[in-house]
């Protein structure tokens, strides 16, 4: 019987690095750069220790699992919105293909794994509902009022590490705020953290220089590196597959992407085996020239042909928006009243509050600057959520969400 011979082209890792991966195995030898469960920094030391049973990073895994916005991560939109569709990837589907492909790398360069999984697992926990465009609409009506950005990586450092106080070492927090995977480098090489006195000047350096200090930051651990180059490589393949499947585009839609490949299975499988191939052995994480300038052009193309297609972003502009500021300036209010009757408090304030009670070193979420509270509160709320608090706010606003249906 003839074989069919398969259209996609599946890259291997070079014969030398494998035998150098062996090698190195059968020999236990340990990558130096690889972090150190007792070297994990907390805000308060006397607590979360390292031990046999709950490794460090371990801890920072169940810390994140357990919080009530992982359930949120379910009904978060990643790229498409408006269209009835289970097959189409959800933020939730997205941490754990971060973290499955982070992993994988992470396997192979010998780092550690716990870490890795705790940082792709957090990264996007502070993401706005309806994506990137309720993130950008949102750090537009902040810094209206404050004059200070949203951003979701910041924001998802601040829920891990204010808003829900859980002690989450300085590596972890660190790789989430360092995540951004809108922009790709062809080399990520760690950058020295010493302590939260760091971290915090990075964050507010981000809160008010927005953009401009976001792409400065690069994670202080390697495994916070792989965790950002795989941000990347876990969506961009995906969402491809994702608008074929949204019928955004047909699965014939040219792509000129060829090294890496224009699918997703055999994007995912090259790049990894190109970063392993460059990064065995290095204090950083590298990619091959021809295959960054191929990654490159493969998210060029799909904001030309995805992220940037009328069918994709017409609703955004011209519905999600203006709901957007209403409800921002409603719950502004809300919060400026300090009206305990109010959905902000009933929904938002009181259930921070009754989280931090727990806490020797908690603070009255009450009386948080009210811009912050309202930021706070949005960039939590899931896509149904947000459209059910807005026709409670507004019931006779012309404004709806009309979606595409899974029979239209």
């Amino acid at each position: 019987m003839p074989t069919i011979e398969s259209p996609l082209r599946y890259r291997q890792l070079n014969k030398e690095i494998q035998q150098r991966i062996e090698h190195d195995r059968q020999n236990h030898i340990s990558n130096p750069n690889k972090a150190d469960d007792l070297k994990a920094l907390r805000r308060d030391q006397t607590r979360d220790k390292s031990n046999l049973l709950r490794p460090a990073y371990i801890r920072d895994i169940d810390k994140i699992l357990h919080l009530p916005l992982y359930n949120r991560y379910n009904d978060k939109t990643q790229v498409f919105s408006f269209i009835s569709n289970d097959d189409i990837t959800r933020r939730g589907l997205h941490v754990q293909l971060v973290s499955r492909i982070a992993r994988n790398i992470g396997r192979l360069l010998d780092l550690n794994l716990d870490l890795i999984e705790a940082i792709a697992l957090g990264h996007d926990i502070g993401h706005t509902p309806f994506g990137h465009a309720g993130e950008r609409y949102l750090s537009e009506l902040l810094f209206a009022e404050t004059g200070r950005y949203f951003n979701h990586n910041v924001h998802s450092a601040r829920v891990l590490d204010v808003l829900y106080r859980r002690n989450i070492s300085l590596q972890v927090l660190d790789g989430v705020l360092c995540h951004n995977g809108e922009l790709e480098l062809g080399e990520y090489r760690p950058s020295p953290i010493k302590n939260f006195d760091d971290l915090d000047k990075r964050i507010e350096s981000c809160c008010t220089t927005g953009r401009e200090a976001i792409e400065k930051l690069i994670p202080c651990t390697l495994e916070g590196c792989v965790v950002r180059i795989s941000d990347i490589i876990a969506y961009v393949g995906k969402d491809r597959q994702d608008a074929v499947t949204a019928k955004i585009i047909d699965e014939n839609t040219p792509f000129s992407s060829n090294i890496i490949g224009s699918k997703n299975a055999e994007m995912i499988n090259n790049l990894v085996v190109d970063i392993v191939n460059n990064s065995y052995g290095k204090d950083c994480i590298q990619m091959s020239k021809e295959v960054f300038e191929d990654l490159k052009t493969a998210k060029r193309e799909n904001y030309e042909k995805i992220y940037r297609n009328p069918m994709a972003n017409t609703a955004y502009d011209e519905v999600i928006k203006p709901m957007f500021k209403e409800m921002y300036y409603r719950l502004l209010k809300e919060a400026t009243d300090k009206n305990e009757d109010s959905i902000i408090y009933k929904h938002h304030i009181n259930y921070i509050r009754e989280g931090m009670r727990y806490y020797s070193d908690c603070f009255d979420y009450g009386e948080e600057e009210p811009n912050q509270i309202v930021a706070d509160f949005m960039a939590s709320m899931t896509d149904d959520y947000f459209v059910e608090l807005y026709k409670e706010l507004f019931p006779d606003s012309g404004y709806r969400i009309e979606y595409r249906s899974y029979f239209g």
